[in-house]
């Protein structure tokens, strides 16, 4: 088994076929993650068609791998099959609230992080695009998503046409809390941002963008409190229009 310490987003890909049988096989193996209830709370878009992608791509602001990956995969948060067999068993839904919105959401994230396991066991390379959630209702209309049906993952997915470096991450004891949960003083925070922050590449990366830290680089650069509340608000909008507030 592949180690996960060595575990790299890749944004390039060869031209070599995903074929639909391995993508059909991981998609099967994928869906045996753990659910809520058994219900299995998503569904997945699988994106070839080059037009479709150059459609996709805008709601994940032109990211190249959009349209450069063999395959696309939305997943979605999917309360409308489940809801419409209860319709068809004499049994009355009521999904139609942000509590379900979560558990679909869940669901979807669970298998989406399984598939991408599943997909670096056999080769392939895979980047998550976090950008999914910032403007759902492009991803909507082009996908043609029902009501209780929101996507909350997008995967770029083919053979590895890159080799990146591994990104860092903090030291585990930043995510540990035993028993409770301990607050940070500031000399937990200087201590476990102490290797991020004097890494070569992020110095440099405040050097260029003229900022003091690279705490400055996310909160006024990468997530702005202003683009944050308008993409929530986005957010909020889709997720009443699909009938989840």
């Amino acid at each position: 088994m592949k180690s996960q310490f060595s575990r790299k987003s890749i944004r390039k890909y060869s031209e070599r076929a995903v074929s639909d049988e391995l993508l059909t096989h991981l998609i099967d193996e994928a869906q045996h993650t753990q659910t809520m209830g058994n219900l299995q709370l998503y569904s997945v878009v699988v994106t070839r068609n080059d037009e479709m992608k150059r459609q996709l791509a805008p709601a994940h602001f032109n990211q190249p791998m959009v349209t450069e990956a063999p395959v696309v995969l939305t997943v979605c948060a999917d309360f409308n099959r489940t809801s419409r067999w209860c319709e068809a068993r004499n049994a009355v839904p009521g999904y139609d609230n942000f509590l379900s919105f979560l558990n679909a959401a869940t669901d979807a994230l669970l298998f989406t992080q399984t598939f991408c396991n599943l997909a670096e066991e056999e080769g392939l390379g895979y980047c998550f695009l976090g950008t999914t959630v910032y403007m759902p209702q492009l991803i909507i209309d082009v996908l043609k998503l029902p009501r209780l049906v929101m996507p909350v993952a997008t995967i770029t997915l083919g053979w590895p046409a890159e080799n990146p470096k591994v990104s860092d991450r903090l030291p585990y004891q930043a995510i540990i809390h035993n028993e409770t949960y301990h607050d940070y003083s500031r000399a937990d925070i200087d201590t476990l941002y102490n290797i991020k922050e004097q890494l070569e590449e992020n110095i440099e990366f405040c050097r260029i963008n003229k900022k003091e830290t690279l705490a400055q680089i996310f909160t006024d650069i990468r997530y702005t409190k202003k683009d944050n509340e308008a993409m929530s608000e986005g957010l909020l909008t889709a997720l009443k229009s699909q009938g989840f507030m």
